[in-house]
Order: structure tokens, then C-alpha cells, then sequence
């Protein structure tokens, strides 16, 4: 299942970079388009909105896999080994929470919207509130196999902190994809 996940993440990151490529073509024309030529792409704005929040949303997951989400260790680095690890555990089982809601209220929304399109791009507005399903599903597998990791005893001990402290310092899971080639 871990070599899913990975894989997974593996493709958002393409898919990530070419929904960015196509965010920065759909813009830049469109830019284009108005000052020379008094004309622009109808569906640049709303389809660069709706790419922006699926990105948002991927590019999460895909942070969560590889552990690279900042945060603080203020109080959790003062704790040993067991207390790491009943802080990771309660904040696997909050987000786990987390994700419940996000589902629950992305999935509400789809249905909401399933007969109502957009303005420009007349398509279901469902497509734009399904991105938080496909997170809290994503995230929620991400999760599950690294709590059930964290109670078999699997987890190392750099891996009880589950952010980077800072975005120069990379994750010491990470370490030898930041060494420069």
C-alpha cells in the first residue's frame, strides 16, 4: 500500500506541474490577448481558479507524504520517545477527524452542485468542490498506513515529528534528495 501511496504522489507531482504549466500559459495569454491585441481566453480566469484549488489541495497530500509541511516542535521536542509518539498518535487520529469533515462537507457540496455549471466554462460546479474529496480520501490513507506504522513499533525515531522546522533544513527522510548531484 505504501508503494501505492508513493506512486500516487508520484503522479500528482506531474500532474501538478503540468496544471501549473497550463495555469501559466492560460494567464500569460490571456494577458497578452487584452494589452495587444484587446481580446482575451473567456475561460482563462475560471479555469486558472478551479487548477489553482486542485493544486492547493494535491499539493497537500503530496506534502503530507513526504513529510514537508512547516510547523514547530516547541513542546513536543521536550518529550522523549513515548511522549513523541502519543502526540503523533493524537494528532494522526485529529487530522483523521480533520479529513472526516472536509469529506463529509466536499462530498455534501458535490451533490449540491451537481446540476448547477459554472459561468464560463459550463461545467458541473461539482468538479470544483470534488477536489476536497479526492484530499480527504488521499490524506486519509497517507495517514491511517503512518499511525498503524506508528502503533506497530515501525517508525523510526526522526519520523516522530511529522513537519520540516524549516524549509532550508530538509526532513531527514529526505536527506539524500537534497544533496546536490
Amino acid at each position: 500500500m505504501t508503494r501505492l501511496i508513493s506512486r500516487i504522489c508520484w503522479l500528482l507531482d506531474q500532474t501538478l506541474a503540468a496544471m501549473l504549466a497550463l495555469m501559466v500559459v492560460l494567464v500569460f495569454g490571456n494577458v497578452v490577448l487584452r494589452y495587444a491585441f484587446n481580446s482575451g481566453i473567456s475561460v482563462s480566469e475560471e479555469l486558472s481558479r478551479w487548477l489553482f484549488v486542485w493544486m492547493t489541495f494535491m499539493g497537500a497530500v503530496v506534502a503530507l507524504h513526504e513529510r514537508a509541511h512547516l510547523g514547530t516542535d516547541m513542546l513536543v521536542g521536550r518529550l522523549g520517545p513515548a511522549g513523541r509518539k502519543v502526540c503523533l498518535a493524537i494528532s494522526y487520529l485529529a487530522m483523521m477527524g480533520i479529513c472526516w469533515l472536509i469529506f463529509r462537507g466536499s462530498l455534501d457540496q458535490t451533490r449540491i452542485n451537481w446540476e448547477t455549471t459554472s459561468a464560463v466554462m459550463e461545467v458541473p460546479v461539482a468538479g470544483f468542490y470534488a477536489c476536497g474529496v479526492v484530499f480527504a480520501v488521499l490524506a486519509s490513507c497517507i495517514l491511517a498506513l503512518d499511525l498503524l506504522r506508528l502503533l506497530r513499533g515501525e517508525m523510526a525515531e526522526s519520523e516522530l515529528q511529522m513537519f520540516q522546522e524549516s524549509e532550508e533544513r530538509p526532513h531527514p527522510d529526505n536527506v539524500d534528495s537534497a544533496k546536490p548531484r
